[in-house]
């Protein structure tokens, strides 16, 4: 008899609503020149502490102005902050009609 393992559950920082980890997207924050920015990480491998949110630019919104994104990264600044690649991830997805928050390729898409 297989078990069945439970998926990791996370809350949004834009809504405050609690879902699986799969359903949402892992953001963290990485430096560069001109201060830290914000990097989706939608196969959740890259290194540091991170936030999640939905694939949903109200939730990247409500998260921005709430400054939600600087809290859960425990990032001081929250003015030197680039959110700009997480808004366009999530825009992009919405465009794509995979906002469900899984990143799997097409399977019409033979290549």
């Amino acid at each position: 008899m297989a078990v069945r393992r439970a998926s990791p559950v996370r809350t949004c920082v834009g809504c405050r609503r609690r879902a699986p980890a799969t359903v949402l997207l892992r953001v963290v924050a990485v430096a560069d020149p001109a201060g830290l920015r914000l990097v989706p990480d939608p196969l959740r491998r890259l290194p540091g502490r991170g936030a999640h949110v939905h694939r949903d630019s109200a939730c990247v919104a409500l998260a921005r102005k709430r400054r939600a994104f600087a809290r859960a990264l425990r990032i001081s600044s929250a003015s030197g902050v680039d959110d700009t690649l997480v808004t366009e991830h999530v825009r992009e997805h919405a465009a794509n009609g995979t906002a469900d928050g899984m990143d799997r390729p097409d399977p019409a898409r033979t290549n």
